[in-house]
């Protein structure tokens, strides 16, 4: 049975949908849900899923669809979605509000003290927003994705001729003036400011200087291609400068996936000219775990052993290692590692990123939605040809509120048919999905789990090579 309804003139940003969708498949009864706004891309998905959407709906309305297995289910999945929808965005004090909702940027940004705004709308419409931000004296968050090149180019520009940051496109962690915007961890203010393309090597990163008691006083993403050749590492150097002017940032991190060879250049160059001590951690190069430690080291504190919950009967069948990931820099990381125990050699390790378009493309992302993970999980128990599955459980806010509980059940029957499961636990102590919790529930099914990324993928290489989990 499908129940497809529009909300005429109804917006709410892609985040809280994703949320809202992952909210309503959970509830009983539903076998597929997709709360989106009507964009061409949105209707296209709905239509290749068979679900049929009125003619005359507009970008501007929201579509709800749901896939039900019996008729009596309606009700709980509609009072699921609207629950989901009427929570209110969180404040620094831990609470929640709900604020008049403004229909245009400049009209928020006319209505209130703001120098931020973060936008999280459909990539062919986030263009238009951002330069009505940039306008209105606004710096910009762009949670956005499928923002071509040219337009991040071109905003980055604007931003930097008003004297304005764009974080983005495509940036899904920041830590301003303590509050986590996007996906972001609870962690304590602090000495450490990072400048981070990369939104999981921000969370990683900033839980493991919490860990050691070491707080952030600001993380500012920049997007995944601002280190590229054609972005040249604009929003990375403007947040550099930003936090070297900050009396409050002892020393910098900056982390980032592999960036174009001579902006990686430039950017220690502008670095080493800068009065804070800045430490570089480029994937592919340095663990974030060793950015931690460089950090810590700056500030003459000993960076602790990172917590772990073993799991010492588990022992690797042989066979490949499956990495399933929902970070993309975690996936990176882990690769780099494992290169380093197995070699180059492609056979002995697959590692996929399910935060990648492909596999979100009118689904949620896997750190709100886990069924894809779930499933391929389940099948690598049955697979002979797998020995090891690695994957990461990133905590924080926007993330799944109790991913044990859907991940042990699944990670019990594997271990039980001989499949070794490592976890890499991305949260902090103040995470409202209870991180120590979520580490024993996962434990107790028989994964070993490490809040360092790299310790989990180190680990697994020791495991292929004859040790125990």
């Amino acid at each position: 049975m499908d129940h497809v309804e529009v909300r005429r003139r109804t917006y709410h940003d892609s985040v809280r949908l994703m949320q809202a969708s992952a909210a309503v498949q959970r509830s009983p009864g539903v076998e597929m849900a997709l709360i989106a706004m009507a964009t061409d891309l949105n209707v296209g998905l709905l239509a290749d899923l068979h679900f049929g959407v009125p003619g005359d709906t507009g970008p501007d309305d929201m579509v709800v669809a749901i896939r039900l297995n019996r008729e009596d289910a309606l009700g709980d999945a509609l009072a699921a979605l609207d629950a989901a929808l009427a929570v209110g965005p969180a404040t620094g004090d831990g609470g929640m509000f709900t604020p008049p909702p403004p229909h245009l940027v400049g009209t928020a940004a006319r209505a209130a003290e703001l120098d931020l705004a973060l936008i999280s709308v459909p990539g062919p419409y986030a263009f238009v927003e951002a330069v009505d931000a940039l306008e209105s004296g606004l710096n910009v968050m762009l949670f956005s994705d499928n923002v071509p090149i040219e337009q991040e180019i071109r905003l980055k520009q604007m931003g930097a001729a008003r004297g304005l940051i764009v974080m983005g496109p495509d940036c899904g962690t920041a830590i301003v003036g303590g509050i986590g915007l996007g996906f972001a961890n609870a962690v304590k203010p602090g000495p450490v400011g990072i400048v981070g393309a990369a939104g999981t090597g921000i969370q990683q990163l900033s839980c493991l200087l919490d860990e050691a008691g070491v707080g952030i006083s600001h993380a500012l993403g920049t997007g995944g291609r601002d280190l590229s050749a054609a972005v040249g590492a604009a929003s990375t150097l403007q947040g550099l400068e930003a936090l070297d002017a900050d009396p409050a940032t002892e020393v910098i991190v900056v982390v980032s996936k592999p960036p174009a060879p001579e902006i990686a250049d430039a950017v220690r160059r502008f670095a080493a000219e800068a009065a804070t001590p800045t430490v570089m951690c480029m994937i592919g190069e340095e663990t974030l775990e060793a950015g931690a430690a460089a950090a810590l080291g700056v500030l003459g504190i000993d960076a602790p052993p990172a917590k772990s919950w073993p799991a010492p009967a588990a022992k690797s069948r042989g066979g490949t290692v499956l990495g399933l990931f929902s970070g993309g820099t975690l996936r990176d990381e882990a690769r780099m590692v494992l290169r380093h125990h197995l070699g180059e050699a492609a056979e002995q390790f697959a590692m996929i990123d399910f935060g990648d378009d492909e596999y979100t493309r009118g689904r949620p992302h896997p750190m709100i939605d886990q069924r894809l993970r779930l499933d391929r999980l389940a099948a690598a128990g049955d697979d002979p040809g797998v020995g090891v599955a690695l994957l990461d459980v990133v905590l924080g806010y926007g993330s799944h509120p109790d991913p044990a509980s859907e991940l042990t059940p699944v990670v019990e029957e594997a271990v039980a048919k001989g499949l070794a499961v490592v976890v890499s636990l991305c949260g902090s102590g103040g995470d409202p999905q209870g991180r120590d919790r979520q580490a024993a529930a996962l434990n107790r099914a028989g994964a070993a789990v490490y809040l360092s990324n790299a310790a989990a993928a180190r680990r697994v290489g020791e495991m292929r090579e004859g040790g125990a989990a």
